[in-house]
């Protein structure tokens, strides 16, 4: 797993776990500015819920630190989305909304791991925290993680029932006065086939008998799996952490097969090898929280020979002049040839993962899928490429734009998805301001009188 998306709460985090006394003002040195915290009482309450001044200037710390321009953000701003975070987490909480615990100690975990990959060990990271007890430290990390999945799920219950009908979808269209209406970029649709090289029967047999003798200097010896990862897993994503994966039963997100290995394994067992389309795998289950299984792997892919990969090449050539010839359509040869288990029944299209539909917004498109796609015209097929992924498997495939949509002003017709999207997200917001407007007057807020003249977007300041 990449520990990327963990950079942000990383940073959040060590702004507000940096102190928790009061009375004092601290300054604190990044390489980009300087600045003092002041830690000298509240600045409000929102229902059950306590903000103090030095949250506000923790939280424009934290923007600072990740690179975010704060020339335009005022305290006052800040201040009001915390109320807005606490307003929603103290009625999700009113509702008995139920955040999932063990998701959250499953999160604080990787979160604490992370820091000890940034600074160097737990007590280091207890000293840089000022934390004497890794409980206490713990527990501050599952509150703030609390606090956010309580947001969320507030959130989502208030707009989870809204639905749009076509009729508002039109209203809301024409609504918009002609000057005013969104400019969507040129996009393309795309479709591909790919061949895999082939791997022998002797490079799997070779990583087979690899991954066995690894997991008898485990299972027999005692070595650390997370170690074995480290120094011989495949896996970028997961390689620095020991091969680390948290599995959710009721979000699958790896392939079938390593779930279904790891769901068979208990507590503490190792897996025989067995292969996925990444490659051959063994599998320890850590822990098993609920729906939640901590597991590492170590994956193995079985080396592929020059002489497989001019086959493929030899394979695709064939492929892309039976087409070119009419023998066969796209779509067809990319159901009956197409190696790609995600694009063939579809006839090879290609799925945006951002938006989930079939465009590509070529200013958002992946650099290396736009390098390859920018200069091939409508309905035509490219030459052979060669395709490496980070973990260095290689395949070929041939690439087709199905479809170009130039930049233009928003069409009805031609756009009703983007549209629709745009209307329903519209709806919502209304939904959430009018639900923040009675929240506010229902539930008990104060304060701070040095605040009270800022102009928020709200009325938290009741009369």
């Amino acid at each position: 797993m990449n520990l990327n998306f963990m950079k942000p709460i990383y940073n959040y985090l060590l702004i507000i776990l940096f102190s928790t006394t009061y009375g004092y003002s601290q300054e604190i040195e990044n390489t980009n500015f300087k600045t003092k915290i002041k830690i000298d009482g509240v600045s409000a309450v929102v229902g059950d819920y306590v903000i103090l001044e030095s949250d506000v200037d923790k939280t424009l710390i934290d923007l600072q630190s990740q690179g975010v321009s704060t020339q335009n953000i005022t305290r006052c701003s800040l201040l009001g989305k915390l109320m807005e975070d606490k307003l929603y987490a103290h009625h999700a909480e009113q509702d008995s909304l139920q955040v999932d615990s063990n998701s959250i100690y499953s999160y604080v975990d990787r979160t604490i791991d992370y820091f000890v990959d940034q600074i160097g060990s737990l007590e280091k990271v207890l000293e840089f925290y000022k934390k004497n007890d890794e409980q206490v430290f713990r527990s501050e990390l599952f509150e703030i993680n609390k606090v956010r999945q309580l947001s969320e799920l507030m959130q989502n219950k208030i707009v989870e029932e809204i639905e749009i009908t076509p009729d508002e979808v039109r209203q809301f269209f024409y609504s918009i006065p002609k000057y005013e209406r969104p400019v969507f970029g040129a996009e393309l649709e795309l479709a591909q086939i790919v061949i895999n090289p082939e791997v022998s029967e002797e490079e799997e047999k070779k990583v087979i008998r690899r991954l066995e003798t690894i997991k008898n200097d485990i299972v027999v010896n005692g070595s650390s799996f997370a170690t074995k990862a480290i120094l011989y897993s495949q896996d970028p994503g997961s390689r620095s952490t020991g091969g680390m994966y948290t599995l959710n039963r009721n979000r699958p997100t790896m392939h079938k097969e390593f779930r279904d290995a790891v769901y068979r394994l208990r507590e503490g067992e190792v897996s025989d090898p067995f292969e996925t389309e990444s490659g051959w795998h063994i599998a320890k289950v850590e822990k098993i929280r609920g729906q939640e299984v901590d597991a590492r792997h170590i994956l193995l892919i079985p080396e592929i020979t020059n002489e497989a990969i001019v086959d493929a090449k030899r394979t695709i050539d064939l492929i892309r002049k039976r087409i070119i010839d009419g023998e066969l359509s796209f779509s067809d040869a990319a159901k009956e040839l197409s190696d790609e288990v995600e694009t063939k029944s579809n006839g090879g299209v290609l799925i945006n993962p951002t938006t989930g539909d079939t465009r590509f917004e070529l200013t958002k498109m992946d650099p290396v899928l736009y390098s390859q796609a920018q200069r091939i015209k409508d309905n035509e097929i490219s030459m052979p490429l060669l395709d490496e992924d980070q973990r260095g498997l290689k395949k070929y495939k041939i690439i087709k734009v199905s479809n170009r949509f130039d930049e233009h002003i928003a069409d009805y017709s031609k756009d009703f998805i983007k549209i629709k999207e745009l209307a329903l997200k519209e709806k919502q917001l209304k939904r959430i301001q009018s639900w923040m407007i009675e929240k506010i007057e229902d539930t008990y807020i104060n304060i701070n009188k040095d605040n009270q003249d800022c102009n928020f977007t709200n009325k938290w300041v009741k009369n």
